[in-house]
């Protein structure tokens, strides 16, 4: 599905309730289910979804094939969890781009600990041939460089191994936040945590306690974030709170640099913008790098020039990400330059003449697709293409844009006003 959006005709005000954490979400599945209680996980969105009715079918024991589609989060948690399950037999696959992503460094790491994995097709890389059964655990150490998922996918299984497990984090650790929200869910179904900066300890005296837990999803408030940033407007975010789990929660204090500012108020966000207050973002963001296709694309509308670092993990994403965002971005005359072996990415402000309307391209990316939405304050009438991938994590994206005034078209419509139209 295509779509072709316009901007709203007045100043933005909305209200908007945000999809829940896909990453407490699926982790409170993962740990639910070791506990042996209900899964309580909100499904709406594809990656919850998938990992919820893999789980709800019970352990693979047939040798038949579980195909996780593009879901990457489920794709390790579940090697990790297979492999430390007796009995399970199976082979784990996924979608063409899941099978470009790197599994190696978890694999690697189970192996070492007794897993039985196999490579069905390329070294390193999905699908896994999983022979499940009982690990012994130990000191173990991993390149976490690539994804914070692989730690946690360890962390998790901890309570099913026979030693518990430390974990020495090799390299410039990702996400480091996802960590910490595994830690702290964990020390709160009863297991023993121990966590600095390059180790994790994880032991667990009795079995899991299982706990119900949901948050609105932060990396999703980004989107609306951005909106405000370039309508300067006004949006409220319901049940958000700063003292999240979510490390993505710091989307507050990097988007304030854009000059939005956040009001916490009654359990709710409200956010309005102070436009052309700031000319340069340099930012780390090897901690939350899934806020970097929302903070892109509005530096680029707003004019701010931006240095973004440690955001080498984009390039195992849906897409590659950072390659992604040059090619969009070079559709709105940006030209964007990769630093740092392809870690940092710079934008100095220089543009180009474009004679087109854009058509942008989504990568079958949900995040991709997000972040390019609110191009069309400043360009009414961009195309954005394969729009329903947002069904991964926010479902309901679109809806929820219409209702804050934006009108979304079909491609094939002769563009036309929004007189001619009503």
């Amino acid at each position: 599905m295509d779509i072709r959006l316009f901007p709203p005709e007045e100043i933005l005000e909305t209200t908007v309730a945000l999809p829940p954490s896909k990453s407490i979400g699926t982790r409170a599945m993962v740990l639910n289910y070791i506990a042996g209680t209900a899964l309580s996980a909100d499904n709406s969105c594809d990656d919850t979804a998938t990992l919820s009715s893999i789980l709800s079918a019970g352990l693979p024991v047939g040798g038949g094939e579980i195909n996780v589609g593009p879901a990457g989060t489920a794709m390790r948690f579940l090697t990790a969890l297979f492999a430390a399950s007796e009995g399970v037999d199976c082979t784990l696959t996924g979608s063409e781009r899941m099978l470009k992503r790197p599994i190696g460094p978890l694999v690697t790491v189970l192996r070492k600990i007794g897993a039985d994995i196999e490579y069905a097709g390329e070294e390193g890389f999905p699908p896994l041939r999983i022979h499940g059964r009982r690990l012994s655990g130990g000191s173990v150490e991993i390149d976490a460089s690539v994804s914070s998922q692989y730690v946690s996918a360890l962390m998790m299984i901890a309570p099913l191994l026979k030693d518990g497990l430390i974990i020495r984090l090799l390299g410039d650790v990702q996400s480091m936040s996802y960590i910490r929200m595994t830690a702290e869910m964990m020390r709160q179904r009863g297991a023993n945590v121990d966590f600095d900066r390059d180790t994790v300890d994880v032991s667990c005296p009795g079995s899991l306690k299982s706990a119900v837990q949901s948050e609105p999803d932060w990396s999703a408030a980004a989107f609306w974030y951005e909106i405000s940033a370039v309508t300067a407007g006004w949006v409220t975010l319901t049940g958000l709170s700063d003292k999240s789990l979510q490390g993505d929660r710091r989307i507050a204090e990097l988007f304030e640099r854009l000059g939005v500012v956040s009001e916490y108020e009654d359990g709710n966000v409200e956010l309005s913008a102070t436009p052309d207050l700031y000319n340069w973002l340099e930012a780390d963001l090897t901690d939350m790098p899934d806020a970097v296709p929302a903070l892109v694309v509005t530096c680029c509308l707003i004019g701010m020039r931006f240095v973004l670092s440690g955001i080498g993990a984009l390039h195992n994403k849906e897409c590659d990400r950072i390659e992604a965002l040059i090619a969009e971005m070079a559709k709105l005359g940006c030209i964007l330059e990769t630093e740092n072996y392809g870690t940092t990415l710079r934008w100095d402000g220089r543009r180009v003449p474009v004679g087109e309307l854009p058509v942008f391209d989504t990568y079958n990316d949900h995040r991709m697709a997000m972040a390019l939405a609110p191009v069309s304050v400043f360009v009414p009438g961009i195309v954005i293409k394969d729009a329903e991938v947002v069904s991964k994590s926010y479902p309901d994206f679109w809806n929820q844009l219409e209702q804050a005034g934006f009108r979304l078209v079909d491609p094939s419509e002769p563009i036309q006003s929004a007189e001619e139209d009503a």
